[in-house]
């Protein structure tokens, strides 16, 4: 055995694995697996990177004061209430490491974001996993888990990999029905595909233990630069940022979140097309009998009968150049998430779907 060994725990963390971006002898893919934009990444955030080149022998800003106030000009929040992050998966890995340890439990849902219980393990707290409901959050469930030794629920919403999520009254239920000690934190990674959800921030103003993370890598296209942000009550971004650290985003990062954040138009722009494309790839599977829950977010979850065409389905599929996510790790071994790509995309995907079905 090794002399030197990590903290008890840690082995115990699964490996977290993204989705594929390449295939064996595929010189062209449609990559459908990662829930990446379709549409790219806003002009004025490319520009503010390509700008931002120049002072690469610069330290960045370590207050990252010029994104927390375009972020609250935009989301009309306190800036001074936000926290900036390598993704909000860093966001995450902080709230876990401030609140959380040895001997505490989190609570995430049995189809929860993995990064929830990998964070857990991280700070030495253990994870709770609480059963969804027809793939929904079951807030009488999660309630019902909540014990003395709970100190973090992890709800997403919309939810990945089922794209269905919790109503503003649900919410509330089950913020007023924790214990007092219990943050409870809303992962809203794909909030701004669901209409005019705000995610959570009205609630948080009216509570101190609700809070909320987000992320520029999904309708802002941002993925290959890792940036997200938290928001949340006063005292918890003082706990957050004594142990953030002080250079933990660049100033490229920095310059393109700030200038995608302010381009409005193209959040709106990205969400009608997305809203557009995912009812039709929607109800093209539902015509082939694929069952599909209505999505809010910018994927959809196919559900299949069972795990053997499941897979079958995705070899397909793979066979074709089109890689799409298998979430047997998520707990839904018979179901394939699929991004919503552009008009192409979705047609493609559907096409050779129903080959596989037996009706093309």
């Amino acid at each position: 055995m090794p002399r030197i060994t990590p903290r008890a725990g840690i082995m115990d963390i699964a490996l977290y694995k993204g989705g594929d971006s390449a295939l064996p002898g595929k010189a062209s893919i449609t990559k459908l697996s990662s829930n990446e934009n379709p549409l790219g990444t806003p002009d004025p955030a490319r520009e503010a990177f390509q700008r931002a080149v120049h002072e690469l022998n610069r330290y960045p800003g370590t207050d990252h004061a010029a994104l927390r106030t375009a972020i609250g000009e935009t989301h009309g929040l306190d800036p001074a209430q936000i926290i900036c992050g390598a993704g909000s998966d860093e966001i995450i890995h902080l709230l876990c490491q401030a609140y959380a340890g040895p001997r505490d439990e989190v609570i995430h849902t049995e189809h929860g974001f993995l990064m929830y219980p990998i964070s857990a393990r991280a700070a030495g707290a253990r994870p709770v996993q609480v059963a969804e409901r027809d793939r929904r959050v079951d807030v009488d469930a999660v309630l019902a888990a909540c014990t003395k030794r709970t100190r973090l629920v992890f709800i997403a919403n919309p939810a990945n990999p089922t794209g269905t999520m919790l109503d503003a009254a649900d919410l509330r239920r089950l913020a007023e029905g924790l214990p007092e000690r219990v943050l409870l934190v809303l992962d809203g990674a794909y909030a701004e595909y669901a209409g005019d959800y705000d995610a959570g921030a009205a609630l948080i103003a009216q509570r101190d233990n609700v809070f909320m993370t987000r992320t520029f890598s999904k309708i802002y296209g941002l993925g290959g630069l890792r940036v997200g942000w938290g928001y949340g009550p006063q005292a918890i971004i003082d706990v957050l940022g004594r142990i953030r650290g002080p250079f933990n985003l660049g100033t490229p990062q920095l310059a393109a979140a700030e200038a995608a954040v302010r381009d409005r138009d193209w959040v709106a722009r990205c969400r009608t097309e997305n809203a557009k494309w995912r009812e039709w790839l929607t109800e093209a599977l539902i015509a082939m009998d694929v069952a599909v829950d209505r999505s809010q977010a910018n994927f959809i979850l196919a559900r299949f009968r069972d795990e053997a065409e499941s897979m079958a389905c995705d070899a397909h599929l793979r066979n074709e150049g089109i890689i799409v996510r298998r979430v047997g790790s998520y707990g839904l071994p018979n179901c394939l998430r699929i991004t919503v790509g552009d008009e192409a995309s979705c047609r493609r995907v559907a096409h050779e779907i129903g080959v596989f079905k037996g009706l093309r």
